[in-house]
């Protein structure tokens, strides 16, 4: 009877020396792809021009990535990277010598800050309002939160922590030899849930959404797995042993807050 998983899958779809590609890369990249290829449906149906998919394409890719690593860096290594800010930046690390690294450190909190203000900029500046792009942006990000935790789970990372359930996970490249909660997999397979209920509301109600719904329902329902998720999840640094809430779940307070708000607003602008 199955009452574990061995986890010991290789991090990298291929190695060359100290070059390799890692699947959390690789789904990573495929996230912006697969958000293009939805989001050109999207504006085709609505007869929005594929031209400014293009331009929001750009503004979403730098403001995901800079948040993300710039999140992860100073949400929970404030002291490390700012006494280290070429490896904030760069994928590459200088200690005991040059490596290269890949951006291993990305926080979800920091991607939604930097995405946020990104299409902020992108919506004065081509004159679309704030609430439909966001809307329209949340149907990829949702499936692109899949993706990224099951990169997660590729890299062995981010896991929880001991269970004797049936399908907890040993992984074994980190030298655990307990089984613990597969975290990434909870959160994952969440965020594909989210991704199929975002995208039914849209293709049932179409543009006559109120602008707002879909944001609400996505901060609310992402946010709100991630606070849960937590409390099964281990510690990602240090001084998150002695917080009563670790530092996903304060930093997704205030967004679940937002989306709740937003869900109550839209609602009431119908009667």
């Amino acid at each position: 009877m199955l009452n574990k998983i061995i986890w010991d899958v290789s991090p990298f779809l291929f190695k060359i020396g100290d070059f390799g590609i890692r699947w959390y890369s690789l789904l990573f990249g495929l996230s912006f792809v697969l958000g293009y290829l939805i989001l050109k449906k999207v504006f085709e149906r609505e007869g929005v021009a594929i031209e400014l998919l293009d331009k929001l394409s750009v503004y979403m890719l730098v403001g995901t990535v800079a948040g993300a690593r710039l999140g992860h860096c100073l949400f929970y290594e404030p002291a490390y990277y700012l006494s280290h800010p070429l490896e904030m930046l760069l994928p590459v690390s200088f200690q005991g010598g040059f490596h290269f690294t890949g951006y291993q450190g990305l926080a979800s909190h920091g991607a939604a800050i930097g995405n946020t203000l990104a299409i902020y900029l992108f919506s004065r500046k081509y004159q679309k309002p704030f609430l439909w792009t966001m809307d329209r942006v949340v149907l990829v990000v949702a499936l692109a939160a899949f993706l990224i935790r099951t990169g997660n789970l590729m890299n062995s990372e981010i896991y929880g922590i001991r269970t004797s359930l049936p399908w907890g996970f040993v992984y074994t490249r980190n030298h655990e030899t307990f089984a613990k909660h597969p975290t990434q997999l909870y959160e994952g397979l969440s965020y594909l849930i989210i991704f199929f209920v975002l995208i039914y509301i849209y293709l049932k109600k179409g543009s006559s959404i109120t602008n707002g719904l879909l944001l609400g329902i996505f901060l609310t329902g992402i946010f709100g797995v991630r606070f849960l998720v937590e409390f099964v999840k281990e510690p990602q640094v240090d001084f998150e042993n002695t917080m009563l809430l670790n530092m996903g779940q304060i930093l997704s307070i205030p967004v679940i807050i937002a989306g709740i708000i937003l869900i109550f607003y839209t609602r009431k602008s119908k009667l």
